[in-house]
Formats: C-alpha cells, structure tokens, sequence
C-alpha cells in the first residue's frame, strides 16, 4: 500500500533542536542567521502529523544496534508485545541548555506505549496536567509505603495546574508511559534537571490504526517489516 508524500521535511536548527525541543544556542539564533542543516538523530519514517500524511521512501528500519535493545524490551511483561516502528535519539548537554518542553506525543500514529531508554546520566522527568478540577494530594508519611496501612494521611485538595510530578530517571533505566500517563500527563525535561550529558533513545509503536484490523493495517505491516530489519540509516 503506498503512502502519501508530505511536504519538504522542516530544516533543523544548528544546533539539530525542532519544534518543542530548545537549548540556549538555537534560542540565541532566533532572528539571526539561517541555520543550517545538523546530523538528523531519527528512526522512522517521514510524517506531517498534522495533515496525518507519512512516506516509507528512505526507511531502512531501526539500527543494527537496536536489535539486542528490543529483545531485552520483550523480557519485561509490560513489553512482550511491543514492536517499535521508530526510535528518536536526542543528545541533552547543560553547556547548551538542552530542555524538551512539556507535551503529549501524536495519538494517530504512535500507539498506546511510549519508551524511552535514559543513558549516560540520571534526570528528572517531569509531569504535568492542564486540565479543569483539582487533584486530592497525600503526604507520604515516614516509612511509606508500609506505614500506609490502616492510616489516613493528611491530604489537601490542588487544583491540576498547579501540581508537577517529579520522576527521577536515573542512568540505564528505562521508562514506559502509558495509560493516563501516556494520554492525559504532559511530559519534559527542564534545563535545569540536565547537570550532565545525556542520551535519550525513545521507541514508539503503532497505533490501533496501523494494527490488524484497522484502516491503514496493511501500510502498517509494512512499516513493521522495515522497521524490524533493522538496518536503519538516520532520518
């Protein structure tokens, strides 16, 4: 099944940050010169998000490198299952003040899980929701979880813009989102939880769509095939 041709991919910033993504050296240069084209850091296929349009031309699948990774994923029950059809490898530095803005990935593409693999240095991810109402917050009392049996905790009422959720990532572990988490909890990384390099390799899966029994099932299958070859070049 072929796909449909989207428009000439967006050129990246000298310093290879796009759209939510921003460090100190691409925001120096807005209104300065023209950038210019960086290493592209992508394992996919091309996709214009918004008119929902994607071409396979130049997908070679994941990198050879990536193979062992996968296997590994498929160890853990919650990724037996789990088939990526793109990997995005992002480079955080402090020197540049690296940083990913708080978001939601796509929902017409990308599936139900989204995993990410923190190399090099721990972080912090932090989660945040904008939405209408409030959040019934507890104070964790000393010895938790334990100490929560049989005892009501002190807890207050904080409307959901206002509550940031803080989730260390430290070096080598891995990360799933799905769920509320996934759907509903805006994802980042402020610049000033980067105190170290650090290396950021993200996996996606299809969505329903892609899948058997959805409208595009078979252009999905094709992306799976490449995909799983894994002899991937950078997007």
């Amino acid at each position: 099944m072929a796909a449909a041709v989207v428009a000439a991919p967006e050129v990246l910033r000298e310093c290879g940050c796009k759209g939510i993504r921003t460090c100190l050296i691409c925001e120096r240069q807005r209104g300065g010169d023209p950038p210019w084209q960086h290493s592209p850091q992508d394992y996919g296929p091309k996709v214009n998000f918004r008119k929902q349009k994607l071409k396979t031309a130049g997908f070679q699948g994941l990198p050879s490198f990536s193979r062992e990774i996968v296997r590994r994923m498929g160890l853990y029950p919650i990724l037996e299952d789990f088939r990526p059809v793109e990997q995005c490898n992002l480079d955080y530095c402090p020197e540049r003040g690296s940083a990913i803005d708080p978001h939601l990935d796509d929902t017409w593409l990308w599936g139900e899980r989204l995993v990410s693999l923190n190399l090099l240095s721990p972080t912090v991810l932090s989660m945040s929701r904008e939405a209408p109402g409030s959040l019934l917050l507890c104070l964790a009392p000393s010895g938790f979880p334990e100490a929560l049996e049989g005892v009501m905790a002190p807890s207050r009422s904080v409307l959901c813009q206002e509550v940031e959720v803080a989730v260390p990532l430290p070096r080598r572990s891995l990360l799933v989102l799905t769920g509320a988490a996934r759907h509903q909890w805006k994802h980042a990384i402020h610049r000033r939880h980067v105190e170290a390099r650090r290396v950021c390799a993200t996996f996606r899966e299809l969505s329903a769509e892609f899948c058997p029994g959805g409208r595009q099932q078979e252009l999905g299958q094709e992306l799976l095939q490449i995909s799983l070859s894994f002899q991937g070049r950078p997007m």
